[in-house]
């Protein structure tokens, strides 16, 4: 772990959760490009109900530039998050809503991670949702930047020899889940 937070964490937080290598396998120099090509990372989903106990919205935002490059479409990632989505409700958690970024990198856009614009995507559907109370928990330093970016509690979860600022590190989401779950 980076450092030590003294978080008190209640429904009236957000968790955000990047998707490639948090939620599910990320694949070196390709896409996911199909529900077929999907693969939870372990505890996931029992992580993800854990969570869903404890914070009162839970966003993904994901870069999706596969699409930008025409390796998929956009209803191919809607297919890949309805099984997300399906095989999260069927374990006892739940995601209340998913963003993505289409766009290349090289376009720069607002809505790419580390740009906000999936954050404020997010609080124009939650109104509810305040920057200050929310944690970012993703693999790259875009996600840490990201969350820096919009305000939010920066977490890592990678392997503790990535050097990657963030708040906390764990070395995955069940290992935040049992963390969160533990301070309550």
């Amino acid at each position: 772990m980076a450092s030590e937070l003294n978080l008190i964490v209640d429904k009236s937080w957000t968790l955000f959760l990047d998707r490639d290598g948090v939620i599910n396998t990320r694949i070196e120099n390709d896409y996911v490009k199909s529900p077929g090509g999907f693969f939870f990372l372990p505890g996931v989903i029992d992580a993800i109900r854990t969570l869903s106990g404890i914070f009162g919205k839970i966003v993904v935002v994901t870069n999706q530039q596969g699409i930008g490059k025409g390796l998929y479409t956009h209803d191919d990632l809607a297919a890949t998050h309805a099984y997300m989505v399906d095989e999260v409700t069927k374990g006892g958690g739940r995601i209340d809503a998913i963003f993505y970024a289409h766009q290349l990198s090289a376009e720069n856009s607002p809505m790419r991670k580390p740009g906000t614009g999936m954050a404020l995507a997010a609080r124009e559907k939650f109104p509810e949702i305040n920057f200050s109370q929310s944690i970012m928990v993703g693999d790259t330093a875009s996600d840490m930047e990201f969350a820096r970016n919009a305000g939010m509690k920066a977490v890592l979860c990678a392997s503790p020899e990535e050097r990657i600022d963030a708040d906390l590190q764990f070395g995955s989401l069940a290992e935040f889940a049992s963390y969160i779950a533990g301070r309550k």
